[in-house]
């Protein structure tokens, strides 16, 4: 890292991405704070300076031990391995370590004690079960929706919606299931909307006779709360909407359609007048939030309405290396691949990760937050 990074860094003081230490002797101390940044974004453990961010240094002897605990650690300390760059720093005419952890590529990292830690600001704190559950599934490879459901059977299936799916993707097979040519099981399998004789996530998302039977959590929760403060108790409206991926995207769009005013912009007072929050905005952050979600967050997706704006809150940081900047430049990684190629032929939008580009050349203001330590991705939209 660049001496003036670092500098920045120390003035900034400690944060999620930054730890500051006097100096260690303690290997599981040291092992507790490299497996809490390897299971967040990384980030650097910085020795030589104390809580308030004065620089103390560490001495020559200091620092020829602190390597060798450092080496000893990563070996025998931490499972999967780590491997942090190590150096030293001048600042202040003091000598710095500093060990600088990449975001873990082979999540979820513990101590040899069986400790699971993650970043909280600028404390750790332990995996919760569930945390632990998706890092597990992640390092699998294994995606939320592809998910099989052992209560299911295809008698869980609304099989209307699926042909008319079908129909709309590839009207060859749609014949071929209609005259019998065509097994109706295998194609379901090939879809991955069945595996076996049970539902995926994803099948029983898109085309479930009763989707909320099955993935309880996976609603969307409406409130319209009158002000501009979240605290507030006094709300106009509240809506918990449930059934497939088509009826929630079809009601969360009206219930935030219903609430919202019309300006009038012609002089034709008669006309219906301008929305004041445009619908193709309206339209692709609810799609978004329904696609690219993390589904191994047993949460709903949420739409709270103030009197100047409207939030779109999805379970789920971004995944991967994805970033705001990035997903603003039309950059996107399908977190639910299946959802994805089979929602575009149901809620009628492109799957091409262009639909955050398109909301803000319809409107820049929208903002989009993504919350590491809430686990939470947010789309504020303006009103006006």
């Amino acid at each position: 890292m660049p001496l003036t990074a670092l500098k920045t860094k120390i003035q900034n003081g400690e944060d999620s991405y930054t730890q500051f230490k006097v100096n260690i002797t303690n290997s599981d101390k040291l092992a507790e704070e490299l497996v809490a940044f390897s299971n967040a974004r990384g980030g650097l453990l910085i020795i030589g300076i104390d809580d308030n961010g004065v620089v103390v240094g560490v001495a020559d002897k200091d620092i020829r031990r602190l390597n060798q605990l450092i080496g000893n650690v990563i070996n025998d300390n931490v499972t999967p391995p780590i491997y942090p760059l190590v150096t030293i720093e001048n600042i202040q005419n003091k000598k710095l370590l500093v060990i600088e952890v990449e975001e873990g590529v082979s999540k979820p990292y513990s101590t040899n004690k069986g400790i699971y830690l993650t970043k909280a600001g600028s404390d750790k704190r332990k995996v919760s079960p569930d945390e632990l559950r998706r890092l597990f599934a992640q390092s699998k490879k294994l995606y939320a929706d592809e998910e099989i459901l052992p209560k299911t059977d295809r008698m869980d299936l609304n099989i209307e919606l699926f042909y008319q799916f079908v129909a709309n993707e590839d009207s060859d097979i749609y014949e071929g299931l209609k005259s019998n040519d065509l097994n109706l099981e295998t194609i379901l399998n090939n879809y991955n909307i069945m595996e076996g004789t049970h539902l995926t996530l994803a099948g029983n998302l898109i085309f479930g006779m009763m989707p909320q039977k099955f993935s309880p959590s996976f609603y969307i929760d409406c409130i319209y709360i009158v002000g501009d403060d979240i605290s507030s108790n006094h709300y106009l409206s509240e809506k918990r909407l449930k059934g497939t991926f088509k009826t929630l995207y079809e009601d969360s769009r009206r219930f935030i359609v219903s609430q919202l005013k019309h300006t009038q912009v012609e002089e034709d007072f008669n006309s219906n007048g301008k929305l004041e929050i445009d619908e193709i905005v309206l339209s692709e952050l609810i799609i978004n939030a329904m696609i690219h979600r993390d589904y191994h967050i047993n949460a709903p997706i949420k739409i709270i309405m103030f009197d100047d704006r409207v939030e779109i809150i999805n379970p789920g940081k971004l995944t991967n290396s994805l970033t705001v900047d990035k997903i603003k430049r039309g950059i996107s990684i399908h977190r639910n691949p299946i959802l994805n190629s089979i929602a575009r032929y149901v809620l009628k939008y492109s799957g091409r990760g262009s639909g955050i580009k398109r909301v803000l050349r319809t409107n820049p203001n929208v903002e989009f937050i993504n919350d590491i330590e809430k686990e939470e991705f947010r789309c504020i939209i303006p009103r006006y």
